[in-house]
């Protein structure tokens, strides 16, 4: 991940960097000194290296501390031994910071890359969006009626809208929500994460919008008395606690995956696969064909997180942002129960079938 990128000379000095010890330095996209991974835990860095300008060698360096929970960099620049920038950064400029994008190499013509460029005017077209929440309305109104489609379809936007609200807090460019038939939706944006934090906060915001929106509906039944408000709260409370179980690539896997890969890799890799194997038996007992399919391919990206754990560009949760998380999380599983329990309580027997759901 980037660590640090200022003004060097007239050109930018980058360091990259990772949890497994390696550094890299680059100026003007040259690398120009580099640090291996070691077993040994240290927070200081010293980068020292050379560059000519007209006939004329210069002496460079580079050093300070880093820690990475909570993370700090400070840094010293210095030109023969002439100090010429230093200052720090903590994990709010690493959240703000836009990653760097590598050089793009073109390529000759191939299946893959007019798929791939495809899919980019697919997720740019406007048009699609109306498109697809339109074949929404109408499968939903198909399978049910056309008012608890309607219901249906406010539940999934808020929900991503509550996805959307926490990417623009980042700073990042949002590509709008997209409603896939039978699928659910789907918030998108152009721009990488940086830290495990943007990760759970955006991840985790979608199931908080729904339990504002599940709130609202049973006080609005409470002062209405319509059955109408006390079905999309007990509804909505369980389409949203589903999408918290902790399975990727679920909302409820992404805060498994973030708070576990920031304790320890073998911590985090033991974590999500018990994970996984609780969701192979739940599928299993539910006949749940496209639950699993969800879980094949939240598997294959653990894999791969575990893969590259060592390179990973996410900053780490401190122990803090762990706990918080931790029980953030907990608090709206716990929220959303309650919700569903309460509505059973009163007797109706539909609005107790998301309570027997979960009791199966």
């Amino acid at each position: 991940m980037e660590l640090l990128a200022i003004d060097f000379l007239g050109k930018p000095l980058r360091l990259e960097g990772s949890m497994a010890g390696w550094q890299q330095l680059f100026w003007d996209n040259t690398l120009v000194s580099q640090i291996a991974a070691a077993p040994t835990d240290t927070d200081q860095f010293i980068h020292q290296f050379e560059l000519s300008n007209n006939e004329q060698t210069i002496q460079c360096q580079l050093n300070g501390s880093l820690s990475w929970q909570p993370f700090l960099i400070q840094y010293q620049a210095s030109v023969d031994q002439q100090v010429i920038a230093q200052g720090e950064r903590n994990n709010k400029d690493i959240e703000r910071q836009q990653p760097q994008q590598p050089i793009k190499v073109e390529k000759r013509f191939s299946l893959i890359g007019l798929v791939s460029l495809g899919m980019k005017a697919l997720k740019s077209a406007k048009l699609i969006k109306v498109v697809l929440a339109s074949a929404s309305l109408a499968a939903y109104s198909w399978l049910f009626s056309i008012q608890f489609a309607l219901a249906l379809l406010a539940c999934l936007v808020f929900h991503e809208y509550g996805h959307i609200r926490a990417m623009k807090y980042f700073g990042m460019k949002t590509k709008g929500i997209y409603l896939i038939p039978f699928l659910g939706g789907l918030a998108l944006s152009d721009e990488k994460i940086n830290t495990r934090w943007q990760d759970v906060v955006i991840s985790i915001m979608g199931p908080a919008f729904g339990l504002i929106m599940s709130l609202a509906s049973m006080i609005a039944y409470w002062i209405t008395g319509e059955m109408f408000f006390a079905g999309l709260a007990v509804f909505n409370a369980l389409l949203n606690l589903f999408n918290l179980l902790p399975i990727l690539p679920l909302d409820g896997g992404h805060v498994l995956k973030s708070i576990s890969f920031s304790m320890n890799s073998k911590i985090g890799i033991i974590a999500c696969a018990l994970a996984a194997v609780a969701g192979v038996i739940l599928s299993y007992r539910l006949g749940l064909t496209l639950f699993g399919f969800l879980l094949i391919m939240g598997s294959l990206e653990i894999i791969f997180e575990w893969r590259q754990r060592h390179q990973s560009h996410l900053l780490p949760l401190d122990r803090y942002g762990q706990i918080f998380s931790s029980v953030w999380y907990i608090s709206l599983v716990a929220a959303f129960v309650g919700i569903i329990a309460y509505f059973a309580s009163l007797g109706d027997s539909l609005l107790s079938l998301p309570l027997q759901i979960l009791g199966t």
